[in-house]
């Protein structure tokens, strides 16, 4: 009866894995050996030679050190910044009882809306003569920014559109949490004296800390992987020279630009390396000082 079963599900799971299978484990597998791809006939498709060729020119690789250098400061400024105001938002939200349906709608809708819309949208919003942004900007006596023509402004239009993305999800996984917190320890700290601050560090802060975590994590993942907000709001280049080229843009380059498989594959795996490792340390600060 059991063998019976056993085969069912597996039957019921192959088209499944059949899927994951040709489109996930396949090129996974085989983007890491053309990664040691060191000689390689693409229209023979015939390897010549293995080695570490690809990674040693990815070392010595001035652009790829600026997309490396490109994508931390993207990280370190969409994460912090993402998450603090989501945070405040979704306190805001979850203290109002009106139409609260609608203005966490309201908030989630850029996160689903698609990336090549809205980045068009913000392209005219950083327009250099006719964007909103500027014209916001002229009321507190800033010149005109050259938002998507400047080296020194490309990465901070882009962080800010990242930022402004992203919000959304943010908002409703931090609602989610905030959900979870009884009253009851609202109420013990109103007893004992606590102003509305010290609630906010005492009690949200902590029961928070499992949601933030997962938020820290998913928000550090998401910003490494960034390509769609630069293809579209650069129209297909990584800013003026190159000054919002990340990792993720720099193996669409190699891959689909200069069809150098091996470089692209060995970058590719370079930022999976990265992401891993801080993901480990994440989860190692989580059971040292977060508790479920």
């Amino acid at each position: 009866m059991k063998f019976k079963e056993s085969v069912k599900a597996i039957l019921y799971l192959f088209p499944a894995l059949l899927i994951i299978g040709v489109f996930v484990i396949y090129p996974i597998i085989k983007s890491l050996l053309m990664s040691f791809y060191a000689d390689y006939d693409f229209f023979n498709d015939v390897v010549h030679r293995y080695g570490f060729d690809n990674f040693i020119f990815l070392w010595n690789d001035p652009v790829f050190h600026k997309a490396l250098k490109n994508t931390f400061i993207f990280v370190l400024g969409v994460v912090p910044i993402s998450i603090i105001l989501s945070l405040w938002i979704a306190i805001m939200l979850n203290s109002i009882t009106l139409l609260n349906k609608f203005f966490r709608a309201i908030y989630f809708i850029p996160f689903v809306t698609s990336v090549v819309a809205v980045s068009i949208v913000w392209r005219w919003i950083f327009h250099s003569n006719y964007g909103i942004m500027n014209y916001f900007l002229s009321f507190f006596g800033i010149e005109p920014i050259q938002w998507l023509t400047s080296t020194e402004w490309a990465m901070p239009a882009l962080i800010i559109l990242s930022i402004w993305k992203g919000l959304g999800y943010n908002i409703i996984i931090f609602l989610a949490g905030l959900q979870t917190i009884g009253d009851t320890y609202y109420n013990a700290a109103r007893i004992d004296g606590a102003k509305r601050w010290n609630r906010f560090i005492h009690v949200t802060l902590p029961q928070l800390a499992p949601t933030t975590f997962f938020v820290f994590i998913i928000s550090i993942i998401n910003s490494f992987k960034v390509f769609d907000e630069i293809y579209a709001l650069f129209d297909g280049k990584a800013g003026p020279s190159n000054s919002a080229l990340t990792v993720v843009y720099y193996v669409f380059d190699k891959f689909y630009g200069e069809w150098n498989f091996g470089v692209a594959s060995a970058a590719a795996y370079v930022l999976f390396l990265i992401i891993f490792i801080i993901t480990l340390i994440q989860f190692y600060i989580n059971k040292k000082k977060i508790t479920y």
